[in-house]
């Protein structure tokens, strides 16, 4: 495959790019602050770099933020994603508390994924990853056999997100277009 530009440091983008370099990939793990990534052990492969950079380094991108900041951040990226693959992995959560152990979500009528690809419609979104605890994301015995439901609007992005799972472990299941997210996206809430 390809370079991979991790966009997140938090810790599922760093499970994410951890599990790409340790298969032989390129990754630049981007971060609002590189200097706070002086810890991250990536190896010859990895490096740290801007969001900026991280999305114009990678021809596959993997978009794993915070879901409050997942629009302004895809704002800032888009030429560096147009054109390319974007595993979109977060989740639509309200920065408010939860209120009686139940999270809130910040969309209503569309999903997060659906937003970030009217706004960046050159990019291709897929959903993926996003409803998976970080520690059975990568070849784990929870991600053995396991489905991982997936949607976007193109085919050819579905059929790479397909192959990366696949490496991952999973068993990808195809939801149909962009609109499946607001039911992939609910999974997460059980998080």
């Amino acid at each position: 495959m390809k370079k991979i530009g991790v966009l997140g440091s938090g810790v599922v983008g760093r499970t994410l790019a951890d599990g790409f370099v340790k298969r032989g990939f390129e990754v630049m793990l981007g971060t609002g602050n590189p200097n706070k990534l002086s810890d991250w052990q990536s190896g010859a492969n990895g490096k740290v770099g801007s969001f900026e950079k991280a999305a114009d380094f990678g021809d596959l991108i993997i978009l794993a933020v915070k879901g409050t900041a997942a629009l302004k951040i895809a704002e800032q990226v888009k030429v560096g994603i147009s054109d390319k693959t974007v595993l979109d992995v977060c989740n639509p959560i309200a920065d408010e508390s939860p209120k009686d152990g139940v999270r809130k979500f910040f969309t209503t009528e569309e999903s997060l994924m659906e937003m970030l690809q009217n706004l960046v419609p050159e990019a291709h979104f897929v959903k993926a990853f996003n409803y998976i605890d970080s520690k059975a994301m990568i070849n784990s015995a929870k991600s053995k056999a396991q489905i991982m439901n997936i949607c976007g609007n193109e085919d050819v992005a579905k059929t790479e997100a397909k192959e990366v799972l696949a490496l991952f472990g999973f068993k990808p299941k195809d939801m149909g277009k962009a609109e499946a997210a607001r039911e992939i996206e609910l999974m997460a809430i059980s998080l």
